[in-house]
């Protein structure tokens, strides 16, 4: 039961209703509404419900299901599109206590996210005339009148699943009807996820309790203009604010007051009336904020915010209501790039070279956690990345929780509305049940999607990270609310942010290749990231991503832990069939060169050979042609919302691999790398700042540890800028040729600081790793220990004589039970170490219990495990 203590009022004027739910299937009751929501009527037979959740959800936190993540499980829990959508309907049923409101009190009850319709009763009585569609839009019920005078109340809603359900056919969003709700459309099935059985019906987001007087302060919102080209350090002139809310008078009297905000110390206030059972939107003059701590995206600066304090107080002394906003002081500029045929970004007058990430969402289950969304960004960030694309097939927006961690992190958020090209008719596909011409007029009602457009536009758009809207995925919506959201929407409520009209529209990226402006999704040689001139701002192109074999085993039964086997004659694999259910897509080819895979366990080690080689050579091969060929580069995609075994940086236990560490070398801000094609070693620096006195090294080491020096000089390199310094090919060919070697460049500052280090790993002659399959062992000296802020200090050193301890994997693991301590954040992983060379490595988690000190493991290509204590 939810209990609500009066002296919350106004020091925290809302709780959540997030505990003491029950639910029970349409099915097991009779009653209708206005009787269930009665605290008489008996629920005591009713099962535990997960709110914030689905019904899924609900059966699984029961054990009604399986595992859906696990094995073929997904396959033993019916669907709804055979069971009937009475199947999935429920009741859910929350009991909470609260005092009678005072005299001028108003109670609000708040859902921010049901699926896909509702009823809602408390008490006995319906509090929305007709049943409430749309999953998005959220819901408000003045609930002041209907509470109980004992303080006991009942809240009861049942929830519809959508309609229609769709045909889980195989297809993209299966046969596509799902579309014609507005709802998830992957939740049919996709490319890389298998059906949710019950579409994720439930009420999936927060509901809440709001007290305040005669006025409700809602949606209020705060523009940054920053004139100029700034830089993060230094004096800054003036920032412009436009600050608006809206005041709620749900009375049927005037009500005269003040309507405030205070940022940085300064208050700024307005004298308004406000008329009953009305709605008024109170705009404030522009306010110059002095030497604004700036906003940046991640790689350029700090992520300033500003807590931003709302208030209304009725007479102008009777707090009414408050509110507190987070806001970061930038500006964001969309430019054609005339060269690249692209658009360009700029953030505070500085243009941003874009390294993003598409983003799905963070569980298909929805169930979403402030902590999880925290875990999911930080990795982004800790790949170097600075955007992430929402796809369109999932959501309308994300949740605030989300942007908030984009926000803390600095990752920009490019946000699809929901539509895909795959459901919303841009292609002929047999697997859809209806065709084109009707699949673009989805959703049903327009209405109901344009009023939810406007309400998720509000939810959101005070987040600094959220950078650019987009109509929808590689598809326009329809054409009235395509014009809604563009001409009448973004202008009324926004107007602060580019609108692209689709993905991979020729406004973000004139398409003078043919196809569709995206892609390809599979292993690629590496070298193609460099030649292959492809889309100038491609918002989806990626690769493979299997995690390693201690991922695989939490999701594959040990029977079906079999490597996929390439066939070369025929360029084709043989798959286990819950690989091929969890999506995997194919190595083929690209593991054979390391040698044929023995088993599962040696298959997931190569794996991340190829993970590493792949993400690092693609944002490479992007930034050697930054602002020539490129102004930005998405991938696709970044991390899965399931046990999927393809596109993805870490699994779905928040356990990272290789992709993660090739992908954070190749996107450093200030990297050293070498073109495979002419051997030019190059510098990227993706920073505002002339770096100078640079040392740049280039060193070749041999299969058993010997060290040539190739080049070494001073070099400098301007702000944003890829240069070209001299040839290695030469070199590295000869000593390549018999065994294979390794190539090291380091660049260091003038006090012999490493600021960055790329080893590659080469081929023979034959493009054959023949030098890594007999590697000499390593043996590499390795202790670690505890530091402050729940980190560990782990140093790795190789003796002189030693061969390149090679590809070493660190794990942070449970004392007790061995197993990796998720999610564990680390400054490195899957690193090579040189001979006479040491490196730390930091550990950050907050997931060790109190008391218990976890085990470092160490294990590499060539470095048996080694397992060692952490000590103070």
């Amino acid at each position: 039961m939810a209990a609500w203590s009066p002296g919350l009022l106004f020091a925290q004027n809302q709780i959540e209703l997030n505990k003491g739910w029950k639910c029970a299937s349409l099915k097991e009751v009779k009653a209708p509404g206005t009787e269930i929501s009665l605290p008489a009527y008996s629920v005591h037979s009713w099962m535990n419900a997960v709110v914030p959740g689905t019904v899924l959800t609900t059966l699984l936190e029961n054990k009604k299901v399986p595992d859906p993540f696990y094995g073929m499980n997904n396959e033993k829990i019916p669907d709804i599109y055979k069971t009937g959508r009475d199947y999935y309907t429920y009741w859910f049923v929350n009991d909470f206590t609260t005092s009678n409101p005072k005299p001028k009190e108003q109670v609000w009850l708040h859902f921010r996210g049901v699926n896909a319709g509702c009823d809602v009763y408390l008490n006995g009585h319906r509090l929305n005339a007709q049943t409430q569609y749309s999953m998005f839009l959220r819901q408000t019920y003045n609930i002041t009148s209907l509470l109980k005078k004992d303080g006991h109340n009942r809240l009861a809603v049942i929830v519809y699943p959508p309609d229609p359900v769709g045909n889980p056919n195989g297809g993209q969003g299966g046969d596509g009807t799902i579309a014609r709700n507005i709802s998830h459309q992957y939740t049919a099935g996709w490319d890389w996820i298998q059906p949710i059985r019950d579409r994720n019906t439930g009420i999936w987001d927060k509901v809440t309790i709001e007290r305040t007087l005669q006025i409700n302060l809602k949606d209020p919102h705060v523009i940054t203009l920053v004139s100029g080209v700034r830089k993060p350090e230094g004096a800054q002139e003036p920032a412009i604010l436009k600050v608006s809310t809206e005041l709620e008078n749900p009375t049927s009297s005037l009500v005269q007051g003040t309507a405030s905000y205070e940022i940085d110390g300064q208050t700024v206030t307005k004298e308004v009336s406000v008329e009953p059972h009305s709605t008024m939107l109170v705009q404030f003059g522009d306010f110059s904020l002095k030497n604004p701590r700036l906003w940046w995206p991640a790689g350029y600066g700090p992520q300033n915010l500003y807590p931003v304090n709302f208030k209304f107080l009725v007479d102008g002394s009777s707090l009414s209501d408050s509110e507190t906003v987070s806001v970061g002081v930038r500006e964001i500029r969309t430019y054609p790039n005339t060269e690249t045929k692209s658009r360009e970004i700029s953030v505070n007058g500085q243009k941003i070279f874009i390294k993003g990430g598409d983003w799905i969402i963070s569980d298909e289950m929805l169930r979403l956690s402030e902590k999880r969304y925290d875990t999911e960004i930080r990795f982004h960030r800790d790949m170097n990345l600075n955007l992430i694309r929402i796809w369109g097939g999932a959501l309308v927006v994300e949740r605030p929780e989300f942007y908030a961690a984009c926000d803390k992190y600095g990752l920009l958020v490019f946000q699809d509305f929901g539509f895909s090209g795959d459901c919303n008719g841009r292609w002929l596909d047999p697997m859809k049940k209806e065709d084109q011409w009707i699949r673009r007029t989805y959703p049903n009602d327009h209405q109901l999607y344009i009023q939810t457009a406007a309400d998720q536009v509000k939810l959101v758009r005070n987040h600094p990270s959220l950078a650019f809207w987009c109509g929808g995925n590689e598809i326009t919506p329809p054409r009235d609310i395509f014009h809604a959201l563009k001409d009448s929407i973004m202008p009324l409520l926004d107007g602060t942010r580019w609108f692209i009209d689709y993905s991979n529209s020729d406004e973000m990226s004139m398409n003078t290749l043919g196809g569709n402006g995206d892609g390809p999704y599979e292993v690629q040689p590496t070298k193609r990231f460099w030649e292959y001139r492809t889309f100038p701002f491609n918002s989806e192109v990626g690769s493979v991503g299997v995690g390693d074999y201690e991922s695989l085993k939490r999701f594959i039964p040990r029977e079906h832990l079999v490597a996929p086997l390439y066939t070369s004659e025929t360029k084709t694999s043989q798959v286990d069939p819950v690989w091929e259910y969890h999506k995997y897509i194919g190595y083929d080819a690209s593991i054979d060169p390391y040698g044929k895979a023995k088993d599962a366990e040696d298959f997931a080690t190569k794996a991340q050979l190829v993970n590493y080689d792949q993400y690092r050579a693609l944002m490479e091969g992007f930034s050697s042609h930054m602002w020539s060929w490129y102004t930005g580069v998405i991938i696709w995609k970044t991390q899965n919302p399931w046990t999927a075994l393809r596109g993805q940086m870490y699994d779905y236990y928040l356990d990272p691999n290789a992709c993660l560490y090739g992908l954070r070398n190749g996107s450093q801000p200030l990297h050293v790398m070498c073109n495979p094609i002419d051997g030019m070693v190059m510098v990227v620096n993706n920073t505002f700042e002339c770096k100078r006195d640079l040392m740049l090294v280039a060193k070749a080491y041999s299969i058993s540890g010997k060290d040539s020096l190739i080049s070494q000089s001073f070099v400098e390199i301007g702000p944003s800028t890829t240069k070209k310094y001299f040839p290695v090919k030469p070199v590295i060919d000869n000593l390549a040729k018999k065994q294979g070697a390794f190539l090291c460049l380091q660049l260091l500052d003038a006090d012999k600081k490493l600021l960055s280090e790329n080893i590659y790993w080469l081929p023979d002659e034959n493009g054959d790793y023949s030098g890594l399959k007999q590697m000499p062992q390593s043996r590499l000296t390795i202790s670690a220990r505890e530091a402050e802020n729940d980190k560990v200090i782990v140093t790795l050193a190789n003796p002189a004589k030693n061969p390149v301890s090679f590809f070493n994997r660190l794990s942070l693991l449970n004392a007790q039970t061995k197993q990796r301590i998720l999610p564990s954040f680390y400054s490195d992983n899957y690193v090579s170490v040189l001979p006479g060379e040491t490196k730390e490595i930091t550990i950050e988690t907050s997931a060790i219990a109190k008391g218990k000190r976890p085990l470092v493991s160490v294990k590499g290509w060539n470095e048996p495990e080694q397992v060692v204590a952490v000590g103070k």
